[in-house]
């Protein structure tokens, strides 16, 4: 852990899927940030207000987008480990307010403070020394939101280059959506699971026969794990910060 803390309180933005299906990617994240330098914090929150942006219920997303600017308005840095959420605080909070009004202008700010977690510890902290080991061939998924509304691509593969063991795998169609979306996955659950299909053919076909299979963003992972498993297919799912951190015990995607 670094001994020199760097200047700036960060907040972390748990999202409501790592709260309640996979706690470990928020200690894991956490652990990161604070091996980054940061004293980090992490206050009593709530969601983010996307599905209800997504449903086009931008009243309730307003309301919601107003607690979390609150609750993380005195941070100089907000990070999350999720491309998703990151993505609806930095780029669609601002466009739920009147331009000019005091909402606006604090959701403007909040928007330039926020990150995605890997962006963050690439692009702003320039961590380059993950002490991580796994021993593994893996292959990370693009999640939709973090590869096109944050433009997070080189980010995770080079912050997983520093993990010792660690084999990347080329994954084809890695930038392609996994079909979970959202809502979109309860709208069109046949498209979504044709969608999930092709993305585990195309993981099943890697060079290395992969045994892990990583991603920014939960929803993703989740969306993958449940086909995974019912299909019975032998491939562990984590999220990206439990590699980073090297916190890979217990496996999200396999049932023991």
């Amino acid at each position: 852990m670094s001994e020199v803390k760097r200047p700036g309180r960060v907040g972390l933005l748990v999202t409501c899927l790592v709260d309640q299906f996979r706690p470990e990617a928020g200690f894991a994240a956490v652990r990161l940030l604070e091996e980054a330098g940061y004293a980090v914090e992490v206050p009593l929150q709530g969601c983010c207000g996307q599905p209800n942006f997504n449903a086009g219920d931008n009243a309730g997303a307003r309301a919601m987008a107003r607690r979390v600017i609150d609750i993380f308005e005195d941070f100089d840095y907000i990070v999350v480990p999720s491309g998703s959420c990151a993505a609806m605080l930095r780029m669609h909070y601002p466009g739920l307010f009147v331009p000019g009004s005091a909402d606006h202008s604090r959701a403007a700010s909040l928007a330039g403070r926020t990150w995605e977690l890997t962006a963050f510890l690439h692009d702003v902290a320039g961590f380059t020394a993950i002490d991580a080991h796994f021993d593994g061939a893996v292959v990370l998924h693009d999640s939709c939101s973090a590869l096109r509304e944050l433009n997070v691509r080189e980010q995770p593969r080079a912050l997983l280059a520093q993990v010792r063991g660690c084999r990347v795998q080329a994954l084809a169609g890695s930038d392609v959506c996994c079909g979970f979306g959202g809502l979109f996955c309860v709208k069109y659950p046949d498209i979504s699971n044709r969608m999930a299909e092709k993305k585990i053919a195309d993981l099943l076909t890697t060079g290395e026969a992969a045994d892990t299979l990583v991603s920014t963003d939960l929803g993703c992972l989740l969306h993958l794990a449940g086909k995974l498993h019912r299909d019975g297919v032998a491939i562990d799912v984590r999220h990206i910060a439990e590699l980073l951190a090297g916190t890979t015990d217990p496996a999200a995607g396999r049932k023991e």
